[in-house]
């Protein structure tokens, strides 16, 4: 039977991009709007806090240490504990409304980005690209026209990698080529059909061992389970009304920490939603995932 705890209570503006880290037994996160870096113990629920000089949307495990970062000016070496905010490559430096967002670490090594248009709740336009960072520092432009990337997972078999528009309320899927590097025959995997009765915007997104993508919808209060064929599996309601990204976890990986976020409550919200912009762990779920890669650079 699953189990919902609050793992750290860390009232996050904007909780994202949760990642276990197998080198410490630690589950690391971001408040993305503070801008800061989390760490928690989960066996002694031990917590730990660094400020970060700008934006960063997502993490990722880095080979040599610390994590690869989307932030508000293009990649970043990240590495807390020493101290080191390193910008590596800034992708779109003639579009200063566009930042990095969502971003996972494909088995070869290579981070995967989703950039946002930062004004889309005013504007809507389709101004921002996903990105495709090698381990040898050149960026590639794999996609146009997003709004606001996110949802990017990799099934375990790698022939197909998501995507998802939150602001489109679409989730794509491509065929994926694990050793090129390469997307392909892009497809709506999930639209606004799929979610009768709400709002259908998906943020981040984790895939388990059997290939189902679980989808975190901010702004519904709920994670939802997809079979591959995009057929409704499990419905979660969460405790805090604004989930933003699933991601598995612990010895096992059989374990989800979900991040939740302030950002989207209504004033009268703040203060009284349960666990808002706390970090929740999920036990009991039946499910495991393959182990979080390594950015190789």
């Amino acid at each position: 039977m699953d189990t919902i705890r609050c793992l750290a209570d860390t009232a996050d503006e904007l909780g994202e991009s949760p990642v276990w880290d197998p080198r410490d037994n630690c589950v690391w996160w971001l408040d993305n709007l503070k801008p800061a870096i989390h760490r928690c113990d989960p066996a002694t629920g031990a917590h730990a806090e660094w400020k970060l000089p700008e934006f960063v949307g997502s993490i990722g495990l880095r080979a040599r240490g610390g994590f690869i970062a989307g932030t508000l000016q293009g990649f970043a070496i990240l590495d807390p504990a020493k101290g080191i905010f390193d910008t590596i490559a800034r992708p779109e430096p003639d579009k200063p409304g566009n930042r990095m967002n969502d971003g996972k670490v494909d088995r070869r090594g290579r981070y995967w980005c989703g950039g946002m248009n930062a004004r889309f709740v005013e504007t809507y336009e389709a101004s921002a690209s996903l990105w495709r960072l090698d381990p040898d520092g050149s960026v590639h432009r794999m996609e146009t026209g997003i709004i606001v990337g996110n949802g990017i997972a990799f099934s375990p078999d790698d022939r197909t990698m998501y995507l998802s528009d939150s602001s489109a309320k679409t989730v794509w899927a491509y065929d994926f080529d694990s050793e090129a590097g390469t997307i392909a025959n892009r497809r709506i995997f999930l639209s606004a059909t799929n979610f009768p009765g709400h709002n259908g915007k998906v943020d981040g997104a984790a895939v388990d061992t059997d290939g189902f993508y679980w989808a975190a919808l901010p702004y519904d209060g709920l994670l939802m389970r997809y079979a591959p064929d995009g057929r409704v599996d499990r419905c979660y309601r969460m405790p805090s009304s604004c989930p933003t990204m699933p991601s598995f976890g612990g010895a096992g990986h059989d374990v989800m920490f979900v991040t939740t976020a302030r950002k989207f409550l209504n004033g009268w919200q703040r203060g009284v939603q349960r666990w808002e912009g706390a970090l929740l762990e999920i036990t009991g779920l039946g499910v495991k995932a393959l182990p979080e890669p390594m950015f190789a650079g």
